[in-house]
């Protein structure tokens, strides 16, 4: 959905002649914000007598992205390796992957004389993507899009892709992090401060639930998306299906676990990660079934025994590590989420998970019920 912003004319020339670096056909007609993201500068140039309507312009922030080269070498292994794989797909459904569009040079992407990092992509049509889900029928195409990403990179090795992100969805670096900020933190307390603090405190002794689970081999390095949140989900604007995962900055070794417990973490939050009714925010069981039915459907036949009993865990934690990184940023002073409307917000946003992390615990037997029932039916 384009986020409407005024650009000065002086910055539509600029992002003009950034985006002719790259091989793009027909003329450049009109360059809009796109999105929503909280990382990258991304930009929606429409066409003109061209096969291509749309192209997507990206600055890639290199501040959180300190070696941007490996994040295009990932999507180009993965592309390359998803696209021979659709080739045998035996489902008739629509699934595209988005390309790298190439410089008039041949590259990935193109560098400015200040050394900001630009990469071209193609845009994918007739699709839209929701901040939120509140229908069982988009959560389970939710849960499809994730299984079916999985099950194409499933049989590619995770050595063949570089780690983009150091320590990226490992919660005890986070912990430290959060140590190290708060150790210097001298903002005044509040009521909402003190709830976090204490959240937190609470939960310190569980947060490697899934890194000694890799560690004992219970659950084997795989490659994850590392952002499969519900907007990273496209939906074809006339089925309601789900054709393409976008985003994929954090493409990396991982464990799945990560992406599941990310993908219902915000799939079953109504109410959708900017709330500021925090206190209001709910898991939604009902969503979780869904998703998980439609996640299974692709991914039963690479799922051990010990993946679907880590699956609650990967739930809880994931909002919670998400929560715990929210209001570290908030205590440096919005660093990593930078793109903040008001000094507040990541504290806001850290509220919201960790009162979602919360609504997860209380239904920890109903949501493990899903999971034993769903993994049941496949017998």
């Amino acid at each position: 959905m384009i986020k409407e912003i005024d650009l000065k004319s002086k910055t539509i020339d600029n992002l003009v002649a950034i985006a002719s670096q790259f091989d793009v056909e027909g003329q450049i007609v009109e360059i809009q914000a796109f999105g929503n993201g909280n990382i990258n500068d991304t930009f929606l140039v429409t066409l003109r007598n061209s096969t291509q309507k749309h192209v997507i312009l990206q600055r890639i922030n290199t501040h959180v992205f300190h070696q941007p080269e490996l994040v295009m070498q990932n999507v180009r292994v993965f592309t390359d390796h998803a696209t021979q794989r659709l080739q045998d797909w035996s489902s008739d459904r629509r699934w595209e992957i988005p390309s790298v569009i190439l410089t008039q040079d041949n590259r990935e992407y193109w560098m400015n004389a200040e050394g900001a990092f630009w990469r071209a992509i193609s845009f994918i049509e007739a699709a839209q993507s929701f901040d939120t889900i509140t229908d069982c029928d988009r959560a389970r195409e939710a849960g499809y899009a994730l299984g079916t990403f999985h099950n194409l990179i499933s049989d590619l090795p995770p050595e063949k892709l570089a780690v983009t992100l150091e320590g990226f969805h490992i919660t005890p670096r986070y912990l430290q992090q959060y140590d190290a900020a708060l150790a210097k933190h001298d903002k005044s307390k509040s009521p909402e401060i003190d709830f976090c603090l204490q959240f937190i405190q609470t939960r310190r002794n569980w947060v490697s639930v899934l890194e000694d689970a890799k560690i004992s081999g219970e659950l084997p390095l795989r490659l994850m998306h590392g952002d499969p949140k519900v907007n990273n989900v496209l939906f074809d604007t006339n089925t309601g299906r789900a054709v393409s995962v976008i985003d994929l900055d954090t493409l990396m070794p991982g464990l799945i676990h990560y992406d599941i417990g990310d993908c219902l973490r915000s799939s079953c939050n109504s109410l959708g990660e900017e709330t500021q009714q925090w206190q209001e925010v709910r898991f939604e069981t009902e969503l979780a079934q869904s998703i998980l039915q439609g996640y299974i459907s692709q991914a039963k036949n690479f799922l051990t025994e010990k993946d679907y009993e880590y699956i609650y865990d990967s739930i809880r934690l994931l909002a919670f590590e998400l929560g715990l990184r929210f209001f570290t940023d908030y205590l440096v002073g919005n660093v990593h989420f930078s793109k903040v409307k008001y000094a507040e917000h990541n504290l806001v946003r850290a509220l919201v998970q960790f009162q979602l992390t919360q609504s997860i615990e209380t239904q920890q037997s109903p949501i493990c019920a899903i999971v034993r029932d769903l993994k049941q039916g496949l017998k």
